[in-house]
C-alpha cells in the first residue's frame, strides 16, 4: 500500500506539490491523472525516494521507500524507459540489478520472457525501439516480484498489441493482490484499466474515487433529445426538474433541434413528451465520459493554455 500524507515539495518560490494526501490500496489498479505541470512526476519521485519532500510523508507499506532493503523486492517502478545504458544488453542490465538486489539470476530470463523480449535478451538497448524500451522497463519493475508497482506513462511508443498486453498485465497484477499505481495521459487506457483514480491539479488533490464516480461528476452525461418543438419541450422538462436543457449541435431534418438534457432519465423525458403531445425524433442516453469529466474538473489547473484553433 502507498500512503501520501500532506506531501509538499517546493523549488524556490514554486510549489510543485501542495499538501497532497491519498492512499493507493492493493488489489486494484489506481490511475494517477493530472494536467501537465500538476505535480504527478514529482509525487512519484518522492514516493520512490528520488526526491526529498519539503514537508509531509510518502510511505510504502508503512515506511519510506529508502528504508526498504533491496528495494526492487518491495517496489517495482518504471519512470523513464530511456534511463538504461545504451551499451548494455537487456539481459546484462537486468542481471546487474538482480545481483544488487539479491534477486535470483533465473528471474532475468523469466521477466524477459513475460514481457516478450526473450529473443532480444542479448541485443544492446541502444538499438531498441521506444516500445521495446518500455517492455524492458516493465521487466525491470517485475524483476523482484514486488507487491507494489509504480508506472509512469508505460504505454508510450507501444503498438496496439502492446497496449492490450499492458492493460491485461496490470489487471492481472492487481488481481494477484498487488498495489498497482499507474500514471497516464491516455483517458481510454484509464477507462479500460483503472479501478480507482487519484486526480491532481497544480499540486493539489482534485479527486480520489472510482473511475465511474469521477466520470459521473462531469456534465457530459445525460440524454440527447431531438424534437421540432424544442421550446415547448424545454419548458416542460425544466418544469419537471431537469438540471439543464441546452441546444446540442445544429438543427436536424424537418427543423428538429437536438437538446442535451441532464437531471431526467430518457424514460421520464419520453413520458413527458407523450403526455404533452410533443413530437420526439431522437432520445439517446449519453453515458458519462472520463475525458469530459477530467477536462471540466481540471480546467482551472491547466498550467499552459493553448490558443483557440480557428
Amino acid at each position: 500500500m502507498i500512503e501520501v500524507n500532506e506531501l509538499t515539495k517546493r523549488y524556490g518560490g514554486r510549489t510543485a506539490v501542495d499538501g497532497l494526501s491519498f492512499t493507493v490500496r492493493p488489489g486494484r489498479v489506481t490511475g494517477f491523472l493530472g494536467p501537465n505541470g500538476a505535480g504527478k512526476s514529482t509525487t512519484l519521485r518522492m514516493i520512490l525516494g528520488l526526491d526529498a519532500p519539503t514537508s509531509g510523508t510518502a510511505t510504502v507499506d508503512g515506511v519510506p521507500f529508502r528504508r526498504h532493503p533491496r528495494g526492487l523486492r518491495h517496489v517495482g517502478a518504471l519512470l523513464d524507459a530511456g534511463q538504461v545504458h545504451a551499451g548494455l544488453s537487456a539481459a546484462a542490465h537486468l542481471a546487474a540489478l538482480a545481483r544488487s538486489n539479491g534477486i535470483p539470476r533465473r528471474r532475468v530470463g523469466e521477466v524477459l520472457e513475460e514481457v516478450g523480449l526473450a529473443e532480444a535478451a542479448g541485443r544492446r538497448v541502444g538499438g531498441f525501439s521506444l516500445g521495446m524500451k518500455q517492455r524492458l522497463g516493465i521487466a525491470t519493475a517485475l524483476l523482484g516480484d514486488p507487491p507494489v508497482l509504480v508506472f509512469d506513462e508505460p504505454v508510450n511508443g507501444m503498438d496496439p498489441e502492446g497496449v492490450l498486453w499492458v492493460r491485461r498485465l496490470f489487471r492481472r497484477l492487481a488481481a494477484e493482490g498487488r498495489t498497482v499505481f499507474l500514471s497516464s495521459h491516455l483517458m481510454s487506457e484509464m477507462e479500460n484499466t483503472a479501478d480507482q483514480l487519484v486526480v491532481v491539479g497544480r499540486g493539489r488533490l482534485v479527486a480520489a474515487e472510482s473511475v465511474a464516480e469521477f466520470a459521473a461528476r462531469g456534465r457530459g452525461r445525460g440524454v440527447v433529445v431531438g424534437t421540432p418543438q424544442a421550446a415547448e419541450l424545454a419548458a416542460v422538462l425544466r418544469a419537471a426538474g431537469a438540471a439543464s436543457v441546452e441546444p446540442e449541435g445544429s438543427a436536424g431534418s424537418a427543423g428538429a433541434v437536438r437538446l442535451a438534457v441532464t437531471g431526467l432519465t430518457a424514460d421520464r423525458i419520453g413520458a413527458l413528451a407523450f403526455e404533452n403531445r410533443i413530437r420526439v425524433d431522437e432520445l439517446t442516453p449519453r453515458t458519462a465520459s472520463l475525458e469530459a469529466a477530467f477536462m471540466e474538473l481540471t480546467a482551472d489547473s491547466v498550467e499552459y493554455q493553448a490558443g483557440e484553433t480557428r
